[in-house]
C-alpha cells in the first residue's frame, strides 16, 4: 500500500518539497507520494486529526503552523522541544512525533563549508522563528560566542534567556553590530529581507565585514542575496539557503525512510525548479 506523506502550510504552492521528496521516493524504489496540503490557521487542529484519521507516515510543516502544532502532536523530540517548533512529524505507531531539522540541517549544510565551528564567534540577523532554531542548534553544538543582532534588542535577549544550552552571547543593536563586524568569523542573515521581490535590500552595512568571514543567508531565492553579493565583492566566503533547504529535507527523509538520501541529487531538483 503506497504511504503518505505532505507538507501542510498556508501558503504552500510555492513550496519545492513536493518535487524534491517524490523525486527521492522514486530514485530509491519507495512506494510512496508526497503531498502539498493547503492548511489555514484556524483549521489546523482539525487537519491533524484529519492526518492521523488516514494513516500518513509523516509530513512536514511550514509557515505559519511551526509553533502553533505543538499541542496537537503526541510526543517532541527534545530539541524541538527546547526550541518550541516543529518542521517534521513521523508517524511512530500511530502517535505523532514533532522533530525540528531546521537547525541540524543548517549546521550539517555549514560543516561542508566550515572544518568546525567550535572556536567561531558568530553573529545571527534576526530573532525570529528560524533565527531560533539555529540558535539553539549552535549554543548546542558548542561555539565560542553567538550573538544576535535585531531590530528589537528585547527580542533577542528573550530568545538568549530562552535557550537551555549555554553560550557567550550579547543582544545588539544594528549599529554595534555593524562596529563589530570584524568580531566575527561567521554572519548568518535569518530574516527576509533581500528575499524576492525584495532583493535590493540589505539588512547592515558589511563595511567592517573580515575579508576570510563566511557570510550565509538562508534565503535562497534569490540564490545570490544583496547581502551575499556585497560579502562576495568583499572577498568573503558566502553560502545561500540552498543548503539549509536541502538538509533539512534529507533529515526529514532519513527520519521517514531510515535512508540518508543524495544531497545533489536534492540539490538539482530545487535548482530545476527556480529554473537554474
Amino acid at each position: 500500500m503506497k504511504k503518505l506523506f505532505a507538507v501542510i502550510g498556508d501558503p504552500i504552492a510555492h513550496s519545492m518539497s513536493p518535487a524534491m521528496h517524490n523525486d527521492l521516493f522514486q530514485a530509491y524504489g519507495i512506494d510512496a507520494h508526497y503531498q502539498p496540503l493547503h492548511v489555514r490557521r484556524e483549521n489546523l487542529k482539525e487537519a491533524v486529526i484529519g492526518l492521523k484519521a488516514i494513516g500518513i507516515a509523516g509530513f512536514n510543516i511550514t509557515i505559519p503552523h511551526k509553533e502553533t502544532i505543538i499541542p496537537f502532536l503526541d510526543k517532541l523530540d527534545p530539541l524541538a522541544e527546547a526550541i518550541g517548533a516543529v518542521n517534521t512529524v513521523v508517524n511512530e505507531d500511530g502517535k505523532f512525533v514533532g522533530y525540528n531539522t531546521d537547525g541540524s540541517g543548517y549546521l550539517q549544510g555549514l560543516l561542508t563549508l566550515l572544518p568546525t565551528i567550535k572556536e567561531k564567534n558568530i553573529l545571527i540577523i534576526g530573532a525570529g522563528g528560524a533565527a531560533r532554531a539555529l540558535y539553539f542548534t549552535l549554543a548546542q553544538a558548542g561555539v565560542n560566542r553567538l550573538d544576535i543582532c535585531n531590530r528589537t534588542t528585547q527580542k533577542a535577549k528573550q530568545l538568549i534567556n530562552e535557550c537551555p544550552f549555554h553560550v557567550l552571547s550579547a543582544a545588539i543593536g544594528k549599529e554595534e553590530a555593524e562596529k563589530k563586524l570584524a568580531d566575527y568569523q561567521l554572519l548568518i542573515q535569518t530574516t527576509p529581507i533581500g528575499m524576492s521581490p525584495n532583493i535590493e535590500s540589505l539588512p547592515l552595512s558589511l563595511h567592517n565585514l573580515e575579508t576570510d568571514a563566511l557570510v550565509s543567508d538562508i534565503i535562497y531565492n534569490p540564490l545570490e542575496t544583496k547581502i551575499l553579493r556585497e560579502a562576495k565583492n568583499k572577498g568573503a566566503k558566502i553560502q545561500n539557503g540552498l543548503d539549509m533547504f536541502v538538509y533539512q529535507g534529507a533529515l526529514a527523509f532519513e527520519k521517514w525512510t531510515g535512508i540518508f538520501p543524495n544531497i545533489e541529487r536534492m540539490k538539482n531538483i530545487v535548482l530545476n525548479q527556480l529554473g537554474g
